[in-house]
């Protein structure tokens, strides 16, 4: 192989993680501007004020949820870890709930956004070689989807109690 054939293929490989890499440094800079700003604090402060009387059960779940709309929103799951992490694990210590499990939600609830995001380029390209409709995959996933929805929110409920 040439070099420039070699350096052609190179930079169509790139391409396709370029969108992943400007994501992530897109949700790092907002980190950075969070953090430098003091708004991370103010949200943490305004939110551990919130959270203060909730239970366990009711705070890991309610992360749960936050973390499936804020999954539909930011389809890159790295690009939400970097996004989400600085803000829910503090939350956790000031809710008295273990770190693990509000990554455990984050990760539950990515995953389970990720098999119906239409903005996640395996669910459409799977969909598109199978020749499969999206509406049709919708119809066809939502009750897995209910029953993944009731297991993990009672596995999150387990860990809260445990």
């Amino acid at each position: 192989m040439g070099e420039k054939k070699l350096t052609g293929h190179f930079i169509d490989g790139a391409r396709d993680l370029l969108g992943v890499a400007l994501v992530v440094g897109l949700a790092r800079g907002i980190v950075v501007i969070m953090e430098n700003g003091l708004i991370a604090d103010t949200i943490l402060h305004g939110a551990e004020q919130s959270l203060s009387g909730l239970g366990d059960l009711a705070f890991i779940n309610l992360m749960f949820w936050i973390e499936l709309g804020m999954s539909f929103f930011v389809p890159s799951s790295s690009g939400l870890a970097v996004l989400s992490m600085p803000i829910l694990a503090p939350l956790a210590d000031f809710a008295g709930v273990g770190r693990d499990l509000v990554v455990t939600a984050y990760q539950s609830a990515n995953g389970l956004v990720n098999l119906i995001n239409p903005t996640f380029a395996v669910v459409i390209g799977g969909l598109a070689i199978g020749r499969v409709s999206y509406d049709r995959w919708i119809v066809f996933i939502w009750p897995l989807l209910l029953i993944l929805f009731v297991f993990i929110s009672a596995a999150l409920s387990i860990g809260a109690l445990i």
